[in-house]
């Protein structure tokens, strides 16, 4: 049997090895068009920046050491022309000597990956992106001869990630962005905390604008600025590679990626795509999806490799849990955020905390963000979201875990996570969201989010801060009467309105005092994640970033 795979990296390196371990005389031949078949894209922006020193640390594997272990034959610097489904032939050119010649195949693996977003706008070919090794290197090469200035354009999670190591090799870095905030990903008011770091650590950013032109030594924005720019990265997004299958006549499905079944196989049952060029199926609610990511493109070739082996197959769907690291903070992400689940029409229920990394009283606890939201009736987990310093990543990869084995929100509080005072909490993060879940789910307590308290004003509430009033002198919402948690019972006759908004720092004394009102004879709301949450929020930042 001869497999033939286009395309190396993760998903198709994933296939080729997990193929040969299953089946030692198949014949395995990789295509791939760059001139390495085997590196750590993610690596890429901490090369720029010198946090990693060595180039050939990026370097995981080559045609010659994957042929000595695996008897692989990887072809790189070679193209794909075209595939001829019916003749069951690939063309293909060295792109060396230029010769080209046809190759037949009893299985194909497509794993092109994805293009970069290039868009037609004047001087964009100063743009360079930053995709492959040979990408690398040139940014490399522009970033060594020590430009005073860069820009960035895009802020996902590339964009991000390579102005952080710009800033680190000492160049004014500026980074653009068309929308209103950085990675999208985020909800608004944890997006802002990320613009918040970039701005501390020397980022100019430029949200809500768009680049018009390129040139020699600066950009022109949409907004009328005019932005320094010696070298220039485009980090826009990615689109699927799928000229190829497009033109073999394979089914390209509704998100313009590769469409594939539960085996990653195509439309043709004898061709197979994997990675990002291939469309995945989300958990939550079955549509296609595209999620770039190496984890998935990973899982994929390793299905691919077993379905044509013949073993059995577990169909995964994606919930799309991701990280990055941006200066000091860690962001992650899981499953669907609140801008696409109020497009889509779901109802919601959302909850912020701010917790420690680890027990309050031993040293160097960090304070975090985290956001769960869920189904409001069933509780069924729907995503989560966490920024902070340290401990976020192993909050939401708990939260992701429960995501695929069908825990509820309620049911955080029911884990038991791995406890002392250096690691965590004796009610650990997860729990904790857990139990406010559970406060909401069974009607104990009502809370408002961030951007609910104009409503709730007009609708006759008054806004009651029950924080000490040395907190207060710090910052207070708008409107709101200053009565400390400990003093509402003696103070209650201040009250005089019975629907109250509470709020506290972080909203845990808020759901105190609304406890107590509520036994005072109150009708009290308390506002979800408390001063900080809104503080954070676009509401208590409109005029914070340049634009």
């Amino acid at each position: 049997m001869r497999v033939v795979i286009i395309g190396g990296v993760a998903g198709g390196m994933s296939a080729a090895t997990r193929l040969r371990r299953l089946d030692a005389d198949a014949e395995i031949i990789v295509i791939e068009k760059s001139g390495h078949v085997s590196y750590a894209n993610c690596g890429l922006p901490y090369y720029v920046g010198g946090v990693i020193e060595q180039e050939s640390a990026l370097l995981l594997q080559t045609p010659e050491s994957l042929h000595a272990r695996f008897r692989l034959d990887v072809r790189v610097n070679t193209e794909v022309l075209a595939i001829n489904p019916g003749k069951k032939t690939v063309a293909i050119k060295n792109l060396d000597s230029h010769e080209t010649h046809e190759l037949d195949y009893d299985k194909l693996i497509l794993s092109p990956g994805a293009a970069p977003v290039v868009p037609p706008i004047p001087g964009i070919e100063r743009g360079m992106t930053l995709r492959t090794v040979e990408d690398v290197e040139k940014i490399a090469a522009h970033v060594g001869a020590k430009p005073k200035s860069a820009v960035v354009i895009g802020g996902g999670f590339i964009g991000v990630e390579i102005a952080e190591n710009l800033i680190h090799k000492g160049i004014q870095t500026s980074l653009v962005e068309a929308t209103d905030q950085v990675l999208m990903p985020l909800d608004s008011e944890l997006a802002t905390l990320v613009a918040k770091e970039m701005i501390k650590q020397g980022v100019n950013l430029y949200l809500g604008s768009s680049v018009v032109s390129i040139g020699a030594d600066s950009v022109e924005l949409s907004n009328g600025d005019t932005v320094p720019a010696e070298i220039v990265i485009l980090a826009i997004g990615v689109r699927p590679e799928i000229g190829l299958a497009k033109a073999a006549g394979l089914t390209i499905g509704s998100r313009n990626g590769i469409k594939v079944d539960d085996f990653n196989r195509t439309s043709n049952a004898d061709i197979y795509a994997v990675g990002d060029a291939a469309e995945k199926t989300d958990a939550l609610d079955g549509s296609a999806t595209l999620v770039p990511l190496a984890n998935l493109a990973n899982r994929h070739g390793r299905v691919v490799a077993d379905h044509i082996a013949g073993r059995t197959i577990r169909p995964v769907k994606t919930i799309g849990t991701a990280i990055v690291k941006v200066f000091d903070l860690m962001i992650a992400t899981t499953g669907w955020n609140e801008k696409r689940l109020k497009a889509a029409g779901r109802a919601y229920q959302s909850i912020h905390t701010h917790p420690s990394s680890h027990a309050g009283y031993y040293p160097d606890a960090k304070q975090m963000s985290l956001k769960l939201i869920f189904e409001p009736t069933s509780g069924e987990i729907l995503g989560a979201q966490g920024v902070g310093v340290e401990g976020v990543d192993k909050r939401i990869d708990v939260i992701a875990t429960a995501i695929r084995g069908d825990i509820t929100a309620p049911e955080l509080a029911d884990l038991e996570l791995a406890y002392a005072p250096p690691f965590s909490s004796a009610k650990d993060p997860v729990n904790m969201l857990g139990y406010v879940a559970e406060n909401i789910l069974s009607g104990l307590t009502k809370v408002a989010q961030w951007d609910q308290i104009d409503e709730y004003v007009e609708n006759g509430y008054d806004l009651i801060d029950v924080r000490s009033i040395s907190e207060c002198g710090r910052g207070m919402i708008p409107g709101a009467i200053n009565i400390p948690v400990d003093e509402i019972r003696e103070r209650q006759s201040e009250i005089t309105n019975k629907n109250v908004l509470v709020n506290c720092q972080v909203g845990q004394r808020g759901h105190t005092a609304a406890m107590l009102l509520k036994e005072l004879g109150f009708n009290p709301v308390n506002l979800d994640g408390g001063y900080l949450t809104w503080s954070n929020s676009p509401a208590a930042n409109k005029a914070f970033i340049p634009n």
